[in-house]
This record gives C-alpha cells, structure tokens and sequence, in this order.
C-alpha cells in the first residue's frame, strides 16, 4: 500500500506519457482487429486521428496540470512549467507529423506507424523531464529505437531508380549503427560520471564536478558524452548518418526526425552541460569547435546538393552547429534565446517536409529537376516552401531571423570582442548568406523554369493543405510578433526557478 501511494505522484507526472502509450497500444489492437477488413485508407485515418486525440488530450493535462516546481520519483523527474512548455511544443509537432503521415499514399502500416511515432514521442516527453543519467539513456532510447525503425517503414519511392524499399533498409541500418555506437559511447561518459558522482542524479554530479573540476577522468567522461549527444543532434562530424536517413526515409518520418526529435535532444544537451557538467573545464571549448565545423560544413555542402532532403540535411547539420553557441556561456543565460531557435526551426523543417510529404503523394521526385515550375503547378505548395527556406536562411521577418538574432545578440552580449564566441557568431552571419544562397537554389527551378511537358496541376489533400498552412502562418506569425512565443518561455524559466 506505501508503495502504491508513493507511485501515485510519479504516476500523476507521467500520465501524459501514460495516455499516449494506452492510446498508441489501442490504435495498434484496433488496426489488427475491428479495422483489419476495411481499406488502407480508413485504417490510417483511424489509427491517425486516435495518435492526434493522444496528443491533444496530452496537451490539455500539462496545460491544466502544471506546477510550479516539483521533482518526483526520488528527483529523478523534474516537473515545472518549463519542461511543459517544452513538452507541449513537442506535441503539438508530433500531432501535426501524424497528419501528415494520415495521407500518405506510401504507407502500408498503419497501427504499427501510429505506434512507433507515439512511443517515440513518450520518448521526448520522459528526456525532457529526466535528471537522473539512467533514465536519460533509457529514454534516449525510447526515442531512437522506433526513429530507426520508422526509417525503413512504409518506404515505397524511386531514389535516384534504385529499389527505394532497399534505400531505406540501408540508410535505417546506417541510422541504427551510428546510433548504436554513439549510445555506447554516451553510456561510457554516463558511467564514468557515476564514478565520479557515486549517484546517477545530475545535481549530485554537478556537485561532484565542482569539487573536482579538472579530474582526467571527468574530461574523458565529458569528451565522451559530448561525442555521444553529437551524433543525436547531426553536428559535424558526427552527422555522416542525417544526409541518406533524410533522402531515404518516408517523409513524415524525416519530419519527426528533423524536428521533435532535435527539440528534445538540444534540450536535454542543455541540461546536462549546464545543470550536471557546468563546473567542468574544457567542453565549452570542444564544443566550440564542433559548432564551427558544423556551421562551416553544414552550409558549404549543402550548396552542392540536388536532392532537395540531403540540402535540408545539411541545412540540419549547419543549424545543429547555430544551436551550440548557445552552450558557449557554460550557464543557463541562453536558454531562452535557444528555445525559441530549437522550436522556430523544428516548425520550419517540418512545414517544409510536409511540402515534400504532398509531392511525394503527388509522384514528385526530390531533386531540383523535379521541382521546375513548382510555382505553376501548385502556388501553395511554392509559396510555403519558399516561407520555410526562407525562415531557415534567417531571412526577415520570419521566425528564423529572430532566432537567429536573438540567438547571436544574447551570445554576444556575454562574449568580449575577439573571444572565440565572438568570432563563432562572425562566421554564423557569414553562412547564414550562404544559406540564402542554397535556399534560392531550390527556390529557382520552383519559380522560374517551366514544368516538364504534360505535368498538370498537383493535387493536396485537404489534412496535409491545412497542416501546411498552419505552419507556414505560425512562421510568418512567430517572425513578426516573437513576444507571443518568447514570453512564454521567460515566464515557464522564471516560474521554474531557472533565473
């Protein structure tokens, strides 16, 4: 009986986590069962809709149900406003992923597909809110498991006339390995750390690290972990495995990977660095070059590129690279500035898979050629491409250029003039016109060349139509008015203690 009522405020945090798994078991038991003889179509709608009701019904609880500060389970869990907020964001891309992917013509799985983005949100929900290195890995885990897998499901398209259903397998597997090693490596640095600690909890280590800040042990454990959440967020030269899993995996789950996905994971980066590892010596410096090399590779390579999913892939790696300067001041200082970025991003890179996910339906190919007389063909489907590239070249006034803005004055601010972060945001400003350039790349053929003899007009359904525009809206809305958004995020840090 103790144990039951010591449960009960673990379990009254975890109930979002608890509805989308109930929900995401329900929608596979019913596909296999009561919907089994029914068509595809009526399946996935099924299966989707049930997904998009877990997701809601998740958002109305952290929205109704959100303390002010609290741990649970030993502290093992953080509960405040700020994690919600994050939570809630995560969400709601989750629920717009699953729309999406509800018309998707490739699709063959339907339970199964609904299952694995469910519990791979659950996954982002508990990483979010872990202080505890176990439950970090294991959530992390939660997490990639299902993206690996969702990689090489329901793939169905012609890359480059190769067997699109072996492209995918193989960029799964590429995706697993990578994955798997960068695991091993993150659970070495964890293991070191709990050596060092003699606890798994992050204040426990953070007190630990104080005590004994230049330990070679602790710096093998950082350049570890450091090495292990690099591969999770694509940064350079870690991201070998983001251009083919980009190219080759179903759009919509390309859309969860590039966007809730990395939400969590630069979260959770955050955490770690700046609660558990903020005392320790030398990793601001590790990251700073991975941030350069990020920028400078991410952006030059994407210029080369004419598969328009392996630029955004690139695209990721430089933004990956934008995103660590925020870890430059070792402190939680930036943590707003890198909210707003994390979010805006995630919200471009899905609008823009989501117009990827409608050509792709429509039989439209991936590279440049393919997209000539885009404009013609369907004006939307042009315009909001040309709003989301746009918003992640930095180009006013869309969401990316005040989180870009934002991202750079508040590093700057605390950087002196000729300091390595200073010269970090020099040639961040210096890429973000080269991002403009690759941007234009995609958009030229778009609006400028003539469609191919005999293409007609592309049809959009009706779900993926206004999920489309919604985002593209809430773009050109976060760009014009940020203060909607970012006071948000100031009140969720002030209310949780973290100012």
């Amino acid at each position: 009986m103790n144990a039951i009522l010591h449960a009960i405020p673990a379990l009254y945090a975890l109930l979002p986590e608890v509805i989308l798994g109930v929900l995401a078991l329900l929608a596979l038991a019913l596909d296999l069962s009561v919907l089994r003889a029914c068509a595809l179509r009526v399946r996935m709608a099924c299966a989707a809709w049930l997904g998009v009701a877990a997701c809601v019904a998740a958002i109305a609880w952290l929205l109704l149900h959100v303390p002010a500060q609290s741990s649970v389970a030993g502290g093992m869990l953080a509960a405040n406003s700020l994690t919600a907020l994050v939570q809630v964001a995560m969400l709601v891309l989750s629920a717009c992923v699953l729309l999406l992917w509800m018309d998707a013509r490739t699709a063959h799985h339907a339970g199964e597909s609904v299952l694995l983005i469910l519990f791979a949100t659950v996954g982002m929900l508990l990483l979010v809110a872990a202080q505890d290195l176990l439950l970090i890995f294991l959530s992390l885990e939660l997490l990639s498991l299902p993206l690996y897998i969702l990689t090489a499901l329901d793939a169905r398209r012609d890359v480059d006339g190769a067997s699109s259903s072996a492209h995918a397998a193989e960029a799964s597997l590429k995706y697993f390995l990578f994955g798997g090693v960068s695991s091993a490596m993150l659970l070495f640095g964890f293991s070191l750390l709990y050596g060092l600690a003699n606890s798994t909890r992050l204040a426990s280590v953070a007190i630990a690290v104080q005590a004994a800040p230049l330990q070679p042990l602790l710096l093998a454990a950082t350049a570890l972990i450091v090495v292990g959440l690099g591969f999770k967020i694509a940064a350079a030269p870690f991201h070998f495995w983001a251009p083919d899993v980009y190219e080759a995996a179903p759009a919509s789950s390309a859309a969860l990977i590039a966007s809730g996905s990395k939400v969590a994971a630069f979260f959770l980066f955050f955490q770690i660095f700046t609660l558990g590892l903020t005392s320790a010596r030398g990793w601001t410096l590790m990251l700073a070059v991975i941030a350069a090399l990020s920028i400078a590779l991410g952006s030059l390579a994407a210029t080369v590129q004419t598969n328009v999913r392996r630029l955004l892939a690139y695209s990721a790696v430089a933004h990956a690279g934008y995103m660590l300067l925020a870890f430059l001041a070792g402190t939680r200082a930036n943590l707003p500035a890198l909210l707003f970025y994390v979010v805006t991003y995630a919200l471009a890179a899905l609008g823009f898979f989501g117009v990827v996910a409608v050509l792709e339906n429509a039989g439209v190919g991936d590279t440049l050629e393919a997209w000539a007389g885009l404009s013609q063909r369907s004006p939307l489907l042009a315009g909001s491409a040309a709003i989301f590239l746009f918003s992640l070249a930095g180009v006013p006034p869309l969401a990316g250029f005040f989180g870009k803005f934002y991202l750079f004055a508040a590093v700057l601010q605390r950087a002196p003039i000729a300091s390595i972060p200073f010269w970090l945001v020099v040639l961040a400003i210096a890429m973000s016109a080269v991002a403009l350039y690759y941007s234009l790349r995609v958009l030229k053929p778009a609006f400028v060349a003539d469609p191919a003899v005999g293409a007609g007009a592309i049809p959009i359904p009706f779900v993926s139509r206004v999920v489309v525009l919604l985002l593209a809206a809430a773009v050109i809305v976060l760009g014009c008015a940020p203060q909607l958004f970012l006071h948000w995020i100031l009140c969720a840090i002030q209310t949780a203690g973290l100012r």
